[in-house]
C-alpha cells in the first residue's frame, strides 16, 4: 500500500466514528454535483480549518482558499485555489463536478482548481491536518492540495511524501507568485520526535541561490503552528498564541532568510531594533517595494576629471560580512582597483583586501548591480571586514567624516601623484570648484527647462477624464522631425523620473511583456492605480514613427473597445506610452495555454468576438477618421478585469482621407498569418485588410488555435483545415474540444461563427463583407448567410475545392442543428 494511503488512514483515524460529518453539524465533503459558496461552505471535523472566501487586506479581489477557523488574525490563511486568477466580486462558487473535477466559477469566468480522472463515487473532503483531498470509497487520494502548497507548509505537510515548494505572497494583499522562492531538499527527525527542514532558497528573477534549514521542535507540532515564507522572503516558524491573539515567530536569526532585506539594506543582528536599515546614500520610496533602498540622488555615470573624482566619491562600510555576488579582479593596487570600480558605470562598490597574516598578498574585489545579504557585525567579532561604497557628491554630506573616504587607501599615502606644491593643489581645487558649481547651475537649469510643461505620472488621477489644457503633443511629436499634417493632440506629457520610478526603474518584476515596439511594464501611481507604460526599445525594428503615429491616432479616439491612451513621455532618448492597465493581459495568454483557455468559456468568446467587431467598425466607419489598423491578432487585443475586449497597439494603423478606400505601401508591416493576400503579396492594404485578419481571428477564437504553425491533417495553417472540414459537412469540429457542450446554446450558432469566419478570410477582397455586415450577422441569428469562397492562401494539399457559383449568383448556407446544404455551381 503506498505511502499516500497510510497517510489518509492515519488522518481518518482522527475523524468521530460518525463518519466525515463534522462534530459542528457542518460538512466537510463536496460530492458530485454539490457547490460551496462564501454563505455555504465546509469545515474539517475538528473544526480547525474551513474552506474559506476571502479578500485580503484592502483588496476587492476574491480569493477561494483553505484558512484557519480558531485563528482570528487576518493572516490565517495556509493555501489559495486561485492565487492569479482573482475573481472581481464575492460571488464566485466551487462545485465538485460529476467528471471529478473541481471548479470555481462566477457569471463572466471559470477556473479548474483539480482536473482529475477521479471515479464516478469521488468526492471532496477537507480532513483535520488542512489538507484538501479528492477521494472515494476506497480511499484512493486523486489530488490533495498539500502536493500544490502556497506559501505555507502545515504540520501535516512534512508526513506527506511530496515535494514541498513554496513561493511568497507578491504582497499582503495579493496571494500571486512573489518575488521568493524555497524547495525542501530533505527532511530529518530528531530523537524528540522534532523535525528540520534542509531548503533551498531563491529570488526572482536574479534567482540568488542558498541553502538553509529550520527546525520544528516537537513541542509546538502539535499546536496553531505553521512555516511561513512571508512576502519579504524571510522563512518564518509561527506559534498562534490563544491568549495573546496573535502569531509569534520562533525565528532565532533577525536577518531571515537570503536576501531578505532587500536590495541596499544592511541587516544587523547586534541590536534589538529594526533588522534592516538602507545603506547610506540609499532611502525607501513609499510607492516602491517597502523592501528595496534606493539612491537618493543618481549617479552621473561616466562625467569624470583627470583625477577620476568628480561627481563620484566612496564611503567607507566597516565590519561588515560582504555582499553576494562579488567579483575578483586581477589587479594588486589600491589605487588601480578604486579606478577600475570608478570607471565603470555597473560598479557599486569595491573592496581592496589584505590577508591579516601576509598583508603582500592582497585581492581587489568589485561588485556589479544591486547588493544583498549585507549584515553588520559587532567590531569586537574580528571577523567583519571593509568595502568602499560609491555615491554621489550630493549624498556625502549627510554621513559623517570617520564613515566617508574621498578614496584614499593607506596604500596611496606615499603616492608621488599626492604630492607637490601646496599652491598649486589650492588653484586646482578652487578652478575645479568652480567648474563643478557652474556644472550643477547648467545641469538644473536645463532639467528645470526640459521638466516644463511635464506632468507627474504619480498624481495621475485614473478616474478624471483627459484634461483640455494639457500639454501640445504635436509640437513635441513634431520638433526635429518633420513637419506633421494632423490636427493638434491634447493630452498628458510626462516626466521620465516619475515614469521610472512608477515601474521600479524598469524592474523585470514590473515587466508585463514584451513585443516589436519593446517591452511593457506595469506603472504603480502614488494612490494605488495602476497603468501598462510601453517602452520604446533600441534595438526595435519600430520607431519613432511608429510612436508618433500610434499616439496622434488612438488620441483622437473613444470607445469602449480600444484601449485608452493616458499620456506619453518624450524625454532625451526615450519614448514611452501608458495606458490604461489591463489585468488579463492579452488574449493569445489565454486562448493558446491548454489550461488558461478553460476560462474562455462560449460566452466569454463570443463576447470577445463581438467586441472586437464593434472596435473595429468604429475604426473603419464611425471615427473621425476612418483608420486600417494593419495588425489585428490575438496578442493585440487586451481583457480587462471582466473579460471585455479592447483592441491596442496602432503603431501600423493608417488613416484614409477623403473617398479613399485602398492605399498602397512599399513596406510590408504586420503579422504573418493574419494578413490578407493582396496586402502579403502586393502591399495593397484596405478596410477589407483588417476584416481578413478578423475572420483569422474568429476562427482562431472557436477553435482554440493558432493559425500559423498548424499540422493537422492535410493542413498547413487554420484556415485550410476550416475550409477542409466546412466543404465536408463537419463544420462542428472545429470548435474546441475544451468548450462543454452545456455552454454552447445551439449547434448552429456554432456554424454562424465559422460561416462569418470562412467569409471574412476569401480570397478577394471583393468579396469579404465589410465590418458593418460583419456586425450585423454576428447580431441578427435569422439573417441568411452567404456561402463562403475558396479561402486565400489555401494550400495545395487540400484535396476539397468549390466551384465558383454560375452567373454571378449569390450562393446561400443554411445552417441547422444536422448538416451544412451547399448549392454547388454546375
Amino acid at each position: 500500500m503506498s505511502g499516500r494511503i497510510f497517510l489518509l488512514i492515519a488522518c481518518l483515524l482522527l475523524l468521530p466514528y460518525h463518519g466525515f460529518q463534522s462534530t459542528h453539524g457542518i460538512s466537510n465533503e463536496i460530492h458530485p454535483g454539490q457547490s460551496v459558496t462564501a454563505s455555504k461552505t465546509i469545515v474539517s471535523a475538528n473544526g480547525m480549518f474551513e474552506l474559506c472566501f476571502f479578500s485580503p487586506g484592502n483588496s476587492t479581489k476574491y480569493y477561494v482558499g483553505i484558512c484557519y477557523k480558531k485563528v482570528s488574525d487576518d493572516h490565517n490563511v495556509v493555501w489559495v485555489a486561485n492565487r492569479e486568477y482573482p475573481f472581481p466580486n464575492e460571488s464566485p462558487v466551487l462545485t465538485f463536478n460529476p467528471d471529478g473535477t473541481l471548479e470555481l466559477s462566477d457569471q463572466h469566468m471559470r477556473y479548474s482548481v483539480a482536473n482529475t480522472s477521479a471515479s464516478n463515487d469521488s468526492y471532496a473532503m477537507l480532513l483535520n491536518t488542512g489538507n484538501l483531498i479528492l477521494t472515494n470509497r476506497v480511499l484512493e487520494v486523486f489530488w490533495q492540495s498539500f502536493d500544490v502548497p502556497t506559501d505555507t507548509i502545515l504540520p501535516g505537510m512534512i508526513a506527506a511524501e511530496n515535494s514541498l515548494k513554496l513561493e511568497s505572497w507578491r504582497s499582503t494583499e495579493d496571494p500571486a507568485p512573489g518575488l521568493y522562492g524555497l524547495e525542501v531538499i530533505s527532511i530529518d527527525r530528531l530523537p524528540d520526535g522534532g523535525i528540520i527542514c534542509y531548503y533551498y532558497y531563491y529570488r526572482s528573477p536574479s534567482m540568488l541561490m542558498n541553502e538553509g534549514s529550520i527546525t520544528w521542535p516537537s513541542k509546538h507540532t502539535s499546536d496553531i503552528s505553521r512555516m511561513v515564507l512571508d512576502v519579504y522572503g524571510q522563512l518564518k516558524l509561527q506559534l498562534w498564541s490563544q491568549d495573546e491573539q496573535k502569531w509569534n515567530s520562533l525565528n532565532s536569526s533577525r536577518c531571515g532568510a537570503n536576501g531578505s532585506c532587500g536590495a541596499f539594506n544592511v541587516c544587523n543582528e547586534t541590536t534589538d531594533d529594526k533588522s534592516c536599515d538602507c545603506l547610506p546614500g540609499f532611502e525607501r520610496r513609499p510607492i516602491n517595494d517597502a523592501r528595496r533602498c534606493e539612491r537618493k540622488t543618481d549617479l552621473q555615470c561616466g562625467v569624470y576629471n583627470n583625477d577620476h573624482q568628480k561627481d563620484v566619491y566612496f564611503s567607507l562600510i566597516s565590519d561588515v560580512e560582504w555582499p553576494d555576488n562579488h567579483l575578483k579582479l586581477n589587479i594588486r593596487n589600491a589605487s588601480e582597483c578604486k579606478s577600475t570600480c570608478l570607471e565603470n558605470c555597473s560598479c557599486v562598490a569595491y573592496a581592496y583586501d589584505c590577508e591579516r597574516s601576509n598583508r603582500r598578498l592582497c585581492n581587489c574585489t568589485v561588485w556589479v548591480g544591486d547588493l544583498y545579504n549585507l549584515k553588520q557585525l559587532s567590531s569586537n567579532d574580528g571577523d567583519g571586514k571593509d568595502f568602499y561604497l560609491k555615491l554621489a557628491t550630493p549624498d556625502l554630506s549627510n554621513i559623517t567624516e570617520s564613515n566617508s573616504s574621498t578614496g584614499r587607501h593607506d596604500d596611496d599615502k606615499n603616492d608621488p601623484k599626492r604630492t607637490g606644491n601646496s599652491f598649486w593643489i589650492i588653484v586646482l581645487l578652487s578652478a575645479c570648484l568652480a567648474t563643478l558649481v557652474l556644472a550643477l547651475v547648467y545641469y538644473y537649469v536645463r532639467r528645470e527647462l526640459s521638466r516644463k510643461g511635464r506632468e507627474n505620472l504619480l498624481l495621475l488621477d485614473l478616474g478624471m477624464n483627459l484634461k483640455t489644457n494639457h500639454s501640445d503633443l504635436s509640437k513635441v511629436m513634431t520638433r526635429g522631425h518633420g513637419d506633421s499634417r494632423k490636427r493638434d493632440v491634447k493630452m498628458p506629457l510626462f516626466s521620465f523620473s516619475s515614469v521610472a520610478t512608477a515601474t521600479d526603474n524598469f524592474s523585470a518584476g514590473y515587466k508585463l511583456g514584451e513585443g516589436g515596439f519593446g517591452p511593457v511594464y506595469k506603472g504603480v501611481l502614488a494612490k494605488g492605480g495602476e497603468v501598462a507604460v510601453k517602452r520604446l526599445s533600441r534595438r526595435s525594428g519600430q520607431g519613432w514613427e511608429e510612436l508618433k503615429n500610434e499616439a496622434m491616432l488612438i488620441a483622437e479616439l473613444q470607445h469602449k473597445n480600444l484601449v485608452k491612451l493616458l499620456g506619453c513621455c518624450i524625454e532625451r532618448d526615450e519614448k514611452i506610452l501608458v495606458y490604461e492597465y489591463m489585468p488579463n493581459k492579452s488574449l493569445d495568454f489565454f486562448l493558446f495555454d491548454p489550461e488558461k483557455r478553460r476560462i474562455l468559456d462560449w460566452g466569454t468568446r463570443v463576447r470577445i468576438i463581438e467586441g472586437v467587431a464593434q472596435g473595429l467598425l468604429y475604426l473603419h466607419q464611425y471615427s473621425r477618421l476612418k483608420i486600417v489598423h494593419r495588425d489585428l491578432k490575438a496578442g493585440n487585443i487586451l481583457l480587462d478585469m471582466d473579460m471585455n475586449p479592447k483592441i491596442s497597439d496602432f503603431g501600423m494603423a493608417r488613416i484614409f482621407g477623403g473617398n479613399e478606400s485602398e492605399a498602397n505601401t512599399n513596406r510590408i508591416v504586420g503579422t504573418y498569418g493574419y494578413m490578407s493576400p493582396e496586402y502579403a503579396l502586393d502591399g495593397l492594404f484596405s478596410i477589407k485588410s483588417d476584416v481578413f485578419s478578423f475572420g483569422v481571428l474568429l476562427l482562431e477564437i472557436v477553435s482554440g488555435r493558432k493559425n500559423t504553425g498548424f499540422y493537422l491533417t492535410n493542413s498547413f495553417h487554420l484556415i485550410g483545415y476550416a475550409w477542409d472540414l466546412w466543404t465536408s459537412n463537419r463544420g462542428l469540429d472545429l470548435v474546441d474540444s475544451l468548450l462543454d457542450d452545456i455552454n454552447i446554446p445551439s449547434k448552429h450558432m456554432v456554424l454562424r461563427f465559422v460561416n462569418i469566419g470562412l467569409l471574412c478570410v476569401q480570397e478577394s477582397a471583393a468579396d469579404r463583407p465589410t465590418m458593418s455586415d460583419v456586425v450585423a450577422m454576428l447580431g441578427n441569428e435569422s439573417a441568411v448567410l452567404a456561402c463562403p469562397k475558396q479561402p486565400a492562401f489555401l494550400n495545395v494539399r487540400s484535396m476539397v475545392v468549390r466551384a465558383k457559383p454560375v452567373n454571378g449568383m449569390i450562393e446561400m448556407c443554411s445552417v441547422n442543428n444536422a448538416t451544412i446544404s451547399v448549392a454547388e455551381g454546375r
